[in-house]
């Protein structure tokens, strides 16, 4: 374990490991984020044959004695999900596996080092029926905060949210929004003008979830 000058970091990590490798609150967290109605009713195991796989890099690591993850704002050049707030990740290649799709993306997109960072476990896969994606969210860290150097054709902002920020009730939030022409009660936490909603707000409630017993202060 990386020896963090703050005692709390490995303390932390050591207890997400651990929570990792067991049960996981899965479908039934994830759905505390998930816009009403529902894009869809399928979980994960009922498509993995059929969907396109991607894994997603859940990075945490200090800064200012906080631990942070690290999300990013698409550019309108992707070919998925233009705008909005995601993981950095993509899509699994063939003879790749969905660790190394994570990390070979979040390179791509950030300029990490797959070597700086230690796999932790995975998190419960989300099934995106709008797009067939079917993302696996691998948790990593790494000991000091990367260098992060976006790619200008993939990454229009960089947002590095300490992880005590997402449990304050004021920055969990609910909207009725309009999409594909239907009212949609839509969740989402808010970081500064941002509003981090659908997928990815909802691998965050499942990873809050399975830190919410920790003291972070």
């Amino acid at each position: 374990m990386p020896n963090y000058k703050n005692p709390i970091f490995p303390e932390i990590l050591h207890y997400l490991e651990k929570k990792l490798a067991g049960s996981k609150p899965g479908l039934k967290a994830q759905l505390g984020m998930c816009p009403n109605p529902r894009p869809g009713h399928q979980a994960y195991f009922e498509v993995e044959d059929t969907c396109l796989k991607a894994g997603v890099l859940v990075l945490l690591y200090p800064r200012e004695d906080r631990l942070h993850l690290v999300l990013t704002r698409r550019t309108d050049e992707v070919d998925f999900h233009k705008g909005q707030i995601s993981f950095p990740g993509g899509r699994q290649e063939a003879g790749e596996g969905l660790e190394q799709a994570a990390l070979r993306e979040a390179q791509e997109e950030l300029e990490v080092d797959p070597k700086s960072v230690r796999i932790l476990g995975m998190l419960t896969p989300l099934y995106i029926s709008p797009s067939n994606y079917c993302i696996y969210p691998v948790v990593a860290l790494a000991e000091n905060r990367p260098d992060f150097e976006p790619s200008q054709v993939e990454v229009a902002e960089v947002l590095e949210i300490p992880l005590d920020h997402l449990f304050s009730p004021k920055n969990v939030r609910r909207e009725m929004w309009t999409i594909r022409d239907v009212e949609v009660t839509v969740p989402f936490y808010v970081f500064g003008e941002h509003k981090i909603w659908g997928a990815t707000a909802m691998v965050l409630a499942e990873l809050m979830e399975m830190v919410k017993e920790i003291n972070f202060r």
